[in-house]
């Protein structure tokens, strides 16, 4: 079974590519290299270079984590909203798998120095996408010009990987995979699994194993994930980017991804809806 694009909206710059998990095989693609602003995807090679850090030791799990205050940031997460934010560096992780946290992201950033993680997809092999920046309440001229940038073709190959225990090390995968286990936003490709958004770690719906990480802003829609079922996986990357048009084209950039995402659940289980 081949998985077909849908009907894109023509004012949103796309990057779409679904490959089988297992052998990489590209079973559906629609301008693969074009780079986009990610939002919060970046934080995959974040998590990628701290779960190398705990395996190696250089980290410690049970380290509580330090935020400056010219690092303090809202929106997205919890940990901003916490009254004791002195967590460890494990359960920071976990807030970025969970729930995007950015003030977690912030500290583990600061932890493990901006341009070590910087350097983390560079030397996995990937030319077009990358973790930027921290992340920032406001981003003016004189600052990096997005937290995050990266391409379907390289977004659904990292992850292909990740799923495969290929990156870095079983070890260190399986731990970042752990992390995106508990991401609780289902709102996107992942809508159309029909999965507990707060409970999906074990196989849940038609048997269904989902680890992925999403990232939105006023202009973007991005979702990069593994899931599996009774009949195969997909590895699969759909960002969407809509900068500078004069609507919010939310709408219409979410019922492609749940169309798209219908395909890929259908294709992992062989069931119908």
């Amino acid at each position: 079974m081949t998985i077909e694009i849908p009907e894109l909206h023509p004012r949103v710059t796309w990057s779409i590519q679904a490959a089988d998990a297992q052998t990489g095989e590209v079973l559906a693609s629609h301008q693969p290299d074009t780079q986009c602003e990610t939002a919060s995807i970046g934080k995959i090679f974040l998590l990628i270079e701290t779960a190398r850090r705990l395996d190696e030791g250089s980290l410690v799990a049970e380290q509580r984590i330090e935020i400056p205050d010219e690092l303090r940031v809202a929106d997205s997460g919890l940990l901003y909203r916490m009254h004791d934010q002195r967590i460890t560096v494990h359960d920071a992780a976990l807030l970025v798998g969970a729930v995007s946290d950015n003030l977690a992201t912030n500290a583990l950033i600061h932890l493990c120095g901006l341009d070590s993680v910087r350097a983390v997809a560079p030397a996995l092999g990937y030319a077009r996408t990358s973790l930027h920046d921290y992340i920032r309440n406001e981003r003016t001229p004189d600052l990096p010009w997005t937290p995050s940038y990266g391409t379907a073709a390289e977004l659904s190959d990292v992850i292909g990987r990740l799923g495969r225990r290929e990156i870095i090390s079983a070890a260190v995968s399986e731990q970042v995979l752990d992390w995106l286990a508990a991401d609780v936003d289902t709102s996107m490709v992942a809508d159309a699994f029909l999965l507990d958004p707060l409970a999906h770690v074990e196989p849940e719906y038609q048997q269904m194993v989902l680890r992925h990480k999403t990232g939105s802003t006023d202009f973007a829609r991005i979702d990069v994930g593994v899931v599996s079922g009774p009949q195969s996986g997909v590895a699969y990357a759909v960002a969407a980017n809509w900068k500078g048009e004069p609507d919010d084209l939310r709408a219409p950039v979410l019922r492609a991804m749940h169309a798209i995402g219908e395909q890929i659940r259908e294709h992992v289980t062989g069931l119908p809806a």
